[in-house]
């Protein structure tokens, strides 16, 4: 063995071809010695090479020369022990991974070396997979004869990716070939990791084989090839029975889970969560199941059924007959179908929209298996997946039979002698429940729920600790929280404060939640209890732990958000604010500076005259400081705060009102000033949209300004405004903000100030036909033009033209790719390879700035309250923008029809329609 390393090491570091150009032709002379140390080491030097240090010309003739010396040792069985054969394929992969990589480069080369090569080796794949799988696993001694074929189906996947036109005539034999394994290994599978103290042999070789090794593989590429939809005619009835059924066997819970999820309550909430999930066959299984639904609904939900009923059935014999394991198989089943619940409710009510009988009756098993494997205590996995199951189809339950599972879940809860899987399984269905239930079901429970939780928040962490904060805040959102006490609410904020300060866990859901609560003198509490310590944590936070500072401010802005229509209440902003603004003052973090913007921009929503009329103790204003910190914000090079900034400056300038005028110059040089080396489309919108709000509320005031605004050499403040602004107008995010631009402009534009008919601007892109490298150029084009153009594509977005490419106007092009896109269905060829549904919210999210242009609570998402109901989001657009050209055209405003001639031909024709409408 000795003999590997340095070889290894020195084919890693070489520079090949020009220090060792035999290098090549050494490699393969000792893949073929015969030695099996010589082709272990030859083989690590191959899959180095090919991962980084081989060129994209170098690869090709590499392959021609080593694939053929690798295919012989995968099939020499007497010669080469099973881990060096498995070595091979895996080098295979990496082979076919870096001619994926390389096929734009060389497409003439990766398509010759695809038709060539990868048949042999699929071939080839094909008769290994064909011998029986039980033979590999018969030996006491190792496995090793599974790591040929996981490297196989490793790679089928990987082939599957890259290269699937090449795999497509294979795809049946090779689903065939799955399902065999499936069947083949489940006996093994349940003897060792399911029902037997006993360990599975070790390999031969130092990294052990598992067979949950080759059953993810296995599920991966069967998944994939389902999503893929090639191979549909293989899922007849039968096949598709069998197969749910083989991962319906292979998803039940090992004895190394119960052992580990019993006594680790993290690790069973994670195992419960898609996104902390670690890989295991069960995730593969529920990942395989989705595919299975996604590509078939109705036909896979009729098999979920029909194994379903096979499996309550078999469990209820195997209990009777005094099985000890009887639960696992209709655990796993559960889990299994509540994994998919919510395409198969989906699909339920599709198939009863369409008049069809419904393809699986989940009623059947709320009513008749649930309710009597609830009171299992002795088996409480099962029991908790009960409680689990129910509430992920608590859409199917009557209100009567669903408050009847509420109960019993909170006697799991409150129960002091049930164990971790059945409590955390009660507390999950009661998140379930109260996440989709209605109010007026739920809201009676909701304060004995709460007070049960209560002690879970001191003795849980991590996974669980958040399981139970999810649960606590969608509880709390029933009937917006009118339902609490003041009594339960000050207990409640003290706990969840020793929570924050233990486990530094985002609370402010719960807290907003709270302080919004009608319920009479919760605000009052909550306030009183939460604040005080709020504001030290914020003055009293080390430098390093910078974080402990900006949770403590955003939790004071959930308070602030929270707080009812009459405003803060007194004494509020004078509690925190000298903690606050010194903070900020002495803050480099920029998430505690972000925090700040926010907190403060909330606070100016809620009641700005507590920060107007607060002064510290040297007479120094809230507004002054407020003003210190856009200018610290403005000045810093760190562009992060993107539109946290921009929301504070308008909500001020909405706001303040007067109060802001006297600083009002100084602040719009500063952002002027800023423009000029902003790069950043957040920033920028930040610093151009209070400009658009001023404009169109005292357009001549801040236009007289800006003329008299110098800024850097030979340039005025309005001469960068209006570059800055005609730049990014098309990028603003927002619906408030993209709208107030709109109005900005339509305000320049009828001003015919001479300072701005004659100022120039960049037009549309000059196309550089001959040289597509050249630097991208623009024309120039009279600012009015340019507000033109940008108003009359505002128009455009909110009609039939914006969605005219979406729908097949615009002329495509057929282009040979190696995607298998020859077997797509008349529906997926109409819709790009999507069904029609996909294919709708595709486009509906590739409309206009990325979503649907009509859709106006998308757009509304990240606009605050104050600007959803601004008269600005409430007027018809559209409506609006025809007036206004209809009325430029009528009155010839700023020679309106000389602009006109300026635009592109299409945009006249555009504007002629809208006009003449």
């Amino acid at each position: 063995m000795a003999s590997r390393t340095p070889i290894a090491e020195y084919g890693r570091f070489a520079d090949w071809p020009d220090e060792y150009p035999e290098l090549l032709t050494s490699l393969i002379n000792l893949l073929s010695s015969g030695s099996p140390d010589s082709v272990h080491g030859a083989m690590q030097v191959f899959t180095e090479f090919i991962k980084s240090d081989l060129t994209e010309d170098q690869i090709l003739p590499v392959l021609r020369q080593l694939l053929p010396v690798l295919l012989s040792i995968l099939g020499s069985t007497e010669s080469h022990s099973a881990p060096t054969r498995a070595r091979t394929v895996s080098v295979f992969r990496q082979c076919v991974t870096a001619l994926f990589m390389v096929k734009d480069q060389h497409p003439q080369g990766t398509k010759e070396a695809v038709s060539t090569i990868l048949p042999v080796w699929l071939e080839a794949f094909k008769v290994l997979l064909q011998i029986d799988p039980k033979l590999d696993v018969t030996s006491t001694d190792n496995w090793d004869g599974l790591a040929v074929r996981i490297q196989i189906f490793k790679t089928l996947d990987t082939i599957h990716t890259s290269f699937p036109r090449a795999l497509t005539p294979y795809l049946q034999n090779f689903l065939s070939n799955s399902l065999i394994h499936l069947q083949a290994l489940h006996p093994t599978f349940t003897e060792f990791y399911l029902s037997s103290s006993e360990s599975a042999p070790r390999s031969s070789e130092d990294e052990p084989i598992e067979l949950p090794q080759l059953i993810c593989p296995i599920m991966d590429f069967a998944a994939a090839v389902t999503r893929g939809g090639k191979a549909r005619d293989w899922f007849t009835t039968s096949n598709l029975h069998s197969l749910v059924a083989a991962v319906f066997g292979f998803v039940q819970m090992t004895e190394e889970d119960e052992e580990t999820w019993a006594n680790n309550a993290n690790a069973f909430v994670a195992q419960e969560e898609d996104e902390t999930q670690s890989y295991s066959v069960r995730v593969a299984g529920f990942d395989f199941l989705g595919s299975l639904i996604d590509r078939s609904p109705a036909n896979t939900a009729k098999t979920f059924q029909a194994v379903v009923h096979q499996i309550v059935q078999s469990s209820q014999q195997q209990r009777d007959g005094g099985r000890q394991d009887w639960w696992r198989p209709l655990e796993a089943t559960l889990a299994a179908v509540g994994s998919q619940a919510e395409a198969i409710l989906d699909c339920i009510e599709d198939e009863e929209d369409s008049g069809r009988q419904k393809p699986i009756d989940i009623e059947y098993l709320l009513s008749n298996v649930i309710p009597s494997i609830l009171t299992l205590s002795q088996h409480s996995f099962l029991q908790g997946r009960g409680f689990v199951f129910a509430s992920q189809y608590s859409k199917l339950l009557p209100v009567e039979l669903a408050g009847q599972y509420l109960d019993a879940a909170l006697q799991v809860i409150e129960a002091a002698d049930a164990g971790i899987p059945v409590k955390i399984s009660a507390v999950k269905a009661v998140h379930n429940f109260f996440q989709g239930g209605a109010d007026s079901a739920l809201v009676a429970l909701a304060p004995r729920i709460t007070k049960g939780l209560g002690p879970f928040l001191f003795v849980t962490s991590d996974d669980t600790l958040t399981l139970v904060l999810e649960t606590l805040s969608v509880v709390l959102e029933v009937d917006k929280a009118k339902w609490i006490s003041t009594e339960m609410a000050d207990s409640l904020v003290l706990a969840l404060l020793e929570v924050w300060n233990k486990n530094n866990k985002v609370l402010t859901d719960i807290f907003s939640t709270l302080t919004a609560s009608s319920a009479h003198g919760v605000y009052e509490a909550v306030v009183k209890q939460a604040l005080p310590p709020l504001s030290v944590a914020i003055a009293s936070a080390k430098a390093e732990e910078s974080w402990v500072a900006g949770s403590a401010i955003e939790l004071v802005t959930s308070l602030v958000q929270g707080s009812p229509e009459s405003g803060l209440g007194e004494g509020f902003f004078a509690l925190f604010a000298p903690n606050l603004f010194k903070c900020l003052g002495e803050a480099e973090d920029r998430d505690v500076l972000q925090n700040g913007i926010v907190c403060l921009t909330v606070v100016i929503r809620k009641d700005c005259n507590q920060l107007v009329s607060w002064s510290d103790g040297n007479g120094r204003s809230g507004l002054e400081y407020t003003l210190t910190l856009i200018a610290k914000t403005l000045e810093s090079q760190d562009e992060s705060g993107g539109l946290a900034i921009g929301d504070l400056i308008i909500h001020l300038l909405r706001r303040a009102g007067e109060a802001v005028l006297p600083v009002l110059p100084q602040l719009l040089q500063a952002m002027v000033g800023r423009m000029r080396s902003a790069k950043t489309a957040t920033f920028l919108q930040s610093l151009v949209i209070p400009f658009a709000f001023l404009i169109n509320n005292q357009r001549d005031t801040v236009l007289s300004l800006l003329e008299t605004m110098t800024v850097g050499p030979a340039r005025n403040g309005l001469d960068v405004l209006i570059q800055t602004w005609c730049e990014n107008a098309e990028t603003f995010q927002g619906f408030w903000p993209a709208r107030i631009s709109t109005l900005g402009l339509i305000q320049l534009f009828v001003s015919e100030r001479p300072s701005l008919q004659n100022l120039i601007v960049k037009g549309d892109i000059i196309v550089n036909k001959t040289n597509k490298d050249a630097p991208t150029e623009f024309t120039k084009i009279p600012f009015p033009v340019k507000a033109l153009k940008l108003l009359l594509h505002d128009v455009q977005s909110g009609g039939e033209s914006a969605t005219m490419s979406a729908q097949g106007g615009a002329e495509t092009y057929d282009v040979d790719s190696d995607d298998g896109d020859e077997e797509w269905t008349e529906e997926e060829k109409m819709h790009q390879g999507f069904k029609e549904d996909e294919f709708a919210f595709l486009s509906d999210m590739l409309g206009p700035k990325g979503m649907a242009f009509d859709n106006d609570d998308v757009l509304d998402e990240s606009d605050d309250e104050d600007l959803k109901n601004d008269p600005v989001s409430e007027m018809d657009m559209q409506a609006h923008l025809v007036a206004f050209f209809k009325d430029c055209a009528a009155r010839n405003t700023a020679n309106f029809s000389a602009l006109v001639g300026q635009l592109k031909v299409e945009e006249t024709l555009v504007m002629q329609q809208v006009v003449g409408a």
